[in-house]
């Protein structure tokens, strides 16, 4: 199995492509710390990925605190005795027209994405660096970094995204001395309940069907799509490959038909 005795974090892993990838590397061998915000949520993951509870932890906590990312290290080493890979997958979405920004949300968005994914990975680089085995950190960024969508208007939430993947190209170069390899992928439409944190039920089952079509493969993406791009990129398959930002989309980069 690819990831037989390696020990991950998975951020934001309560629930879409966290609680997915976090239950793909279970089982294919690995152990997992799952970190969430939501107690009950981020728990409930844990149980429903390892019931017995010996390979799936959960850390509840908010990444945008630098102090949570030290925490959920030590947290992963205390309980596994190592950390191999970290996921750097939280984050939030909620599309809002730019002259309608305020300060507070635009602090919501670079504090939970971008601050969160940088003291995460820095407290994950450091565990790696002092134990000398290397290590894989893979980012989740988005299509919305590398390019606008006027049906979404998302200035902050695209702002913050685009740090992280400039983060990725910092990072795979300075962290490649310790054999540490730094990815991401940037995922279009992907179907999660994230929809759901700013659309009611019944608009989400009007509003995202209709970005099928928006896809060149005309489908928008699952959980598991994004998962098996995200596990390739801290697989020995992709051991030669760090500082790629990887679109996961459906062919949306690639053109219009």
């Amino acid at each position: 199995m690819r990831f037989q005795d390696r020990i991950a974090i998975v951020t934001g892993g309560g629930s879409g492509m966290g609680k997915e990838v976090a239950t793909r590397f279970v089982a294919e061998g690995g152990s997992v710390v799952v970190n969430g915000r939501d107690a009950a949520k981020t728990e409930a993951a844990a149980r429903q990925i390892d019931a017995s509870g010996k390979r799936a932890v959960a850390y509840v906590g908010d990444v945008a605190l630098p102090a949570t990312g030290e925490a959920l290290v030590k947290t992963t080493i205390d309980r596994f005795g190592r950390l191999d890979v970290l996921f750097n997958n939280a984050g939030i979405f909620a599309p809002k027209p730019f002259l309608e920004v305020t300060e507070a949300e635009y602090d919501r968005f670079l504090d939970n994405i971008l601050k969160g994914t940088f003291f995460t990975a820095q407290a994950a680089a450091k565990a790696m660096k002092a134990a000398g085995r290397g290590g894989a950190i893979v980012q989740t960024g988005s299509m919305w970094a590398l390019q606008a969508i006027g049906a979404t208007p998302s200035s902050a939430y695209s702002a913050a995204k685009a740090g992280v993947h400039a983060l990725v190209k910092n990072l795979a170069i300075e962290l490649a001395p310790e054999k540490i390899r730094v990815n991401a992928i940037a995922p279009a439409v992907i179907e999660t309940p994230v929809y759901d944190t700013f659309l009611t039920p019944e608009q989400v089952k009007a509003v995202l069907p209709s970005f099928n079509t928006f896809h060149p493969l005309g489908r928008n993406g699952q959980a598991a799509d994004a998962a098996e791009a995200l596990l390739f990129l801290v697989s020995d398959q992709a051991s030669f490959i760090t500082g790629v930002v990887l679109p996961v989309d459906g062919g949306v980069m690639a053109g219009r038909q």
